[in-house]
């Protein structure tokens, strides 16, 4: 098999073809130095890549059962291109697919509204680089080869005087965070979100971001979704770069890094005309948790206001598909423009990513525009 990797982040980019080398499943600590060596973890849900396209310099990464850390990289790129993009993706990527992604997926299907990510970097002390996602789309369900639709970059982190490709557009407010919005075409729309201020983890719906490109005319609803990937693009050094866990997931089934997802009922406050399900990511100090409201009356409801409570002192630090306010243990989620109908039997879904010390016990007294929801 034959591929050719392309990495939109200066505006002189270039391409590589070389054979990509596929590993078996990882069950302990893989190591990788192949330029294109990758390897699948938790059972296929996720591959994880070297994929060293631009530079002769060496480059190793220990692939562990939720990530990833570049051990060896000699990077001395001064100019031009990055030297890799060392990564974690769900999807397909030149027909190297991972299993369950449920991609590609049209992003004019219900089910794109559901797709959800979230990751843990940590980044080291030297070096030239950019900590970002990637999220391809193609005009077609494409599994295989160069995607021509929209490439969409999320930077969470960068150093040097790196930038995205093309030039700067505008801003945003996405995610919790502000974005400085860049956009150029090299053959596709590159579409690359630059946080102001850096962070080492994020969690949002895809198409927050997505939204935010078609409203400004560089995607379209009609082009599948193909890949999610999060990883680097090194200049210069590389070594100690690492995602520590990352998650994707569609159709509010979490597909999680280590441990395995807590799944539980919420406990709610009698009947009404509403039902709520929870489910929580959890790890050590911070989780990830979606909710959703079914409309269970006989009309529609237009336009919604959901509360609840935690019970150990939970902190909301990002949110995605719902406008969430918090005071003190009371939180309020509104739908956005795009979400606010639920039809009769219907439902929406909204998550959210916190804190958490002590214990981490689901939310409760959930209400659907004051009215008591059942479990």
């Amino acid at each position: 098999m034959r591929m050719r990797m392309i990495t939109a982040s200066l505006a002189m980019l270039g391409s590589v073809a070389a054979s990509l080398v596929v590993g078996q499943a990882a069950h302990a600590d893989t190591t990788i130095c192949e330029k294109y060596g990758s390897t699948t973890i938790q059972g296929g849900k996720y591959v994880v890549m070297n994929n060293v396209w631009g530079s002769s310099a060496p480059q190793c990464i220990n692939v562990t059962n939720t990530g990833f850390t570049v051990t060896q990289a000699g990077h001395n790129n001064t100019g031009g291109t990055p030297a890799a993009y060392p990564a974690i993706y769900a999807g397909c990527h030149y027909a190297n697919c991972s299993s369950g992604s449920g991609l590609p997926l049209q992003a004019s299907n219900s089910q794109f509204n559901t797709v959800q990510t979230s990751v843990s970097m940590s980044y080291p002390g030297s070096g030239v680089y950019d900590a970002a996602y990637d999220i391809w789309f193609d005009p077609t369900p494409r599994k295989d080869g160069q995607n021509t639709g929209a490439e969409i970059m999320v930077w969470l982190n960068h150093t040097g005087s790196v930038q995205p490709v093309g030039s700067r557009v505008g801003t945003a407010n996405i995610a919790g965070g502000t974005w400085d919005v860049w956009e150029g075409n090299i053959g596709w729309n590159v579409i690359s979100y630059v946080r102001t201020s850096p962070t080492n983890s994020i969690s949002f719906a895809v198409r927050s971001f997505y939204d935010d490109a078609v409203n400004r005319g560089y995607a379209q609803r009609s082009w599948y979704l193909t890949s999610v990937q999060a990883g680097f693009e090194p200049w210069i050094g590389g070594t100690g770069l690492a995602v520590n866990n990352f998650s994707y997931s569609i159709g509010g089934v979490v597909q999680s890094p280590s441990p395995t997802p807590t799944v539980s009922p919420t406990q709610g406050n009698g009947g009404g005309a509403c039902r709520v399900s929870y489910s929580k990511n959890e790890w050590q100090g911070g989780f990830t948790g979606n909710v959703t409201v079914t409309n269970t009356s006989s009309s529609a409801v237009n336009g919604w206001n959901v509360g609840f409570t935690f019970p150990n002192g939970q902190k909301i630090t990002g949110y995605w598909s719902a406008d969430i306010t918090q005071s003190g243990s009371s939180v309020t989620a509104k739908n956005l423009s795009y979400n606010g109908s639920i039809p009769a039997g219907g439902n929406v879904s909204f998550g959210f990513q916190g804190t958490w010390s002590g214990s981490n016990g689901n939310p409760t007294g959930f209400t659907l525009n004051g009215t008591p929801c059942s479990s």
